[in-house]
């Protein structure tokens, strides 16, 4: 059997940590740990700060931590020297190697950003950096207290100005040796309530912004009863406590976890690095307790139950996350009802609000609350509707089919056209309010509801007159099924002048696309577009008989006008690009319309010949 490179270095760093151990245990430290920590006291708060340019080769100090429960625990820190610019122009990191019986097991785990750094009893700033995967030795990076205090003195009204700039100026130019082997110490995000293709769907999705790891947790306080700041646990907070952010809480749960490094009376300072590279956010903040922390040479992290409220995060900076103590953060409420023949519930969360990751974090909520389904099925079909209530419009509604295809399943199917949808409304640039809620609606349907439209006809002769009622047989198929033949009179108007005449049988998708041409050239619609098109979508599951009249037809804001004279046409061609408006040689007008008993796919276009002597003519 051949063993690669990279497997000979996991067993080799696995061999050493079960040395470890077991010289550990044997040493019978394991047990007086928890009492060593004990009688440390708290850690120093008041003692100032350590300066940067004091830092040198051999100072020793402590750390704190979380390793199991709420209380920190200490660790020594040997200080190897500082790394000058290290993370970008003036960005420096103080290199330093951890000692104890704790670290020493575990190495530099996941959830320790943040740790404060103690040097005669003075904040020198905070562990954040970890170096390789597989490291001997528990070496860690510290980001000094200067460079945290930064964000602690940013104004509360400041909205993040030029933030993420500044970040990318900041990365791009670190070293390169730095780039290979420096790495933020990842905060453990904690998806409580998600089933294992839920994870997964949510990590293709953020794939890239860093919040990737997943580490087990469960549902804290905050999530599962009152949601305000509680004083009393606020009161419980000291440097080294550990400290979570929530993206998601409620009936599920995402939260990212790190250590408080400084805190005083109004606000707290967190991490060393930040979560989301974000700016300005607004997150709920909840104390944690850590379950037990984790040792792998590949990848050790905290398990985690997030607590209670204390207050919000309003900062993701490029060396710390700010906390403001007693705020509240503003969330996005978000129901779901699932109905079907064995099935009837309700979920409820807030999910964060943040361009970035708010149409994910809607995604993974709700493609979840189709998984948990009990009567859930390769064959199940859904139905969804409800509404997106926006500041200063009515409210936005939602209508969408899933039924299992070859593309994709039926639940990963709806969750990514629902949050084609809300992403539309909430990333366009003219939308300035706030989402208030978002509600929806899953019909649960217990086989599949694809239907194909497979020929049209005309039962009618195809020369008529104006005026005449003609008459459309359309052959659609259901899944599995037999064909069937649907007849679907149509009734010419008297206006229309002699000559060929389309009739365009389709489904409600195809129509849609045929009454909103896209623009030439290309251009984002305006919100108020967005607004009308989703207002007047057609029904998935009917069959459209309409008359493609050979008259000028425009699109403005998300509304149709047909039947627009050759003056008008002719008057808005020069200026449509400047001012969102489409022209099209083709008027689309809905005739008739009838039931498919399904999702129906597919169009047929027929031809009439009118003759001149009937109706107006």
């Amino acid at each position: 059997m051949k063993i690669c490179r990279k497997e000979t270095r996991w067993l080799l760093a696995a061999l050493a940590a079960g040395l470890a151990i077991a010289a550990w245990l044997a040493s019978g430290q394991a047990a007086t740990v928890p009492n060593a920590a004990s009688e440390a006291g708290p850690p120093p708060s008041s003692g100032g700060f350590f300066p940067l340019s004091q830092v040198r080769r051999g100072l020793t100090g402590t750390a704190w931590t979380v390793f199991e429960g709420t209380r920190p625990e200490p660790m020594q820190v040997e200080i190897l020297g500082v790394l000058r610019s290290a993370l970008g122009p003036h960005q420096d990191l103080v290199l330093a190697r951890l000692h104890g019986p704790r670290p020493e097991y575990t190495g530099v785990v996941e959830g320790m950003s943040g740790s404060p750094v103690y040097v005669d009893n003075r904040l020198l700033g905070a562990l954040s950096y970890r170096i390789g995967q597989f490291s001997k030795e528990p070496i860690a990076g510290i980001t000094p207290i200067e460079q945290m205090l930064q964000v602690r003195d940013l104004p509360m009204s400041q909205a993040g100005i030029s933030t993420e700039t500044a970040q990318a100026s900041n990365l791009a130019s670190t070293e390169s040796t730095a780039q290979a082997t420096f790495q933020m110490i990842d905060t453990p995000l904690v998806m409580s309530g998600f089933s294992p293709p839920a994870i997964e769907f949510w990590q293709k999705q953020v794939n890239g912004t860093g919040l990737q790891p997943v580490a087990a947790g469960g549902i804290g306080g905050a999530s599962a009863g009152d949601m305000q700041p509680s004083p009393a646990a606020e009161a419980t907070l000291e440097p080294g406590s550990a400290i979570s952010a929530q993206l998601v809480r409620g009936d599920l749960e995402i939260s990212a976890t790190c250590t408080v490094t400084y805190i005083d009376p109004k606000q707290l300072l967190a991490c060393g690095h930040p979560i989301l590279q974000a700016g300005t956010v607004s997150l709920p903040m909840t104390t944690a307790d850590v379950v037990t922390t984790l040792a792998s040479p590949l990848n050790a992290f905290k398990i985690i139950n997030t607590g209670a409220t204390v207050g919000a995060f309003t900062e993701d900076r490029n060396s710390a996350i700010r906390g403001v103590l007693g705020a509240t953060a503003h969330m996005i409420p978000m129901h779901i009802v699932m109905s079907g023949p064995d099935d009837h519930r309700g979920l409820n969360v807030q999910i964060l609000d943040l361009p970035s990751l708010t149409t994910q974090a809607m995604m993974v909520v709700l493609y979840q609350s189709l998984l948990q389904s009990v009567a859930s099925s390769a064959s199940m079909s859904y139905h969804l509707t409800g509404s997106i209530d926006l500041d200063g419009f009515p409210a936005v509604p939602v209508d969408e089919w899933s039924t299992p295809g070859e593309l994709a399943p039926a639940p990963l199917m709806l969750a990514l056209l629902t949050g084609q949808q809300f992403t539309a409304l909430y990333t366009n640039g003219a939308r300035q309010g706030t989402v208030h809620s978002i509600n929806l609606h899953v019909e649960e349907i217990p086989h599949r509801i694809g239907v194909e439209l497979k020929s049209a006809r005309l039962v009618s002769n195809d020369i008529v007159h104006a005026g005449d009622t003609v008459e459309v047989e359309a052959t659609i198929q259901p899944w599995q099924q037999p064909a069937r033949n649907v007849r679907i009179p149509v009734h010419l108007p008297d206006r229309l002048d002699a000559g060929n005449l389309r009739l365009l049988i389709s489904d409600g998708a195809t129509l849609d696309r045929t009454l909103h041409q896209p623009q030439v050239p290309p251009r984002p619609a305006t919100l108020s577009a967005l607004l009308e098109e989703a207002r007047n979508q057609h029904a998935a599951d009917r069959i459209y008989v309409s008359l493609l009249v050979p008259e000028a037809q425009a699109g403005m804001n998300g509304q149709t006008l047909a039947n627009v004279p050759l003056s008008v046409a002719n008057a808005l061609e020069p200026v449509r690009a400047e001012k969102d408006i489409s022209l099209n040689g083709e008027s689309a007008q809905v005739a008739a319309d009838a039931p498919a008993g399904g999702v129906l796919s597919g169009f047929q276009v027929l031809t009439l010949h009118i003759e001149p002597g009937g109706g107006l003519n």
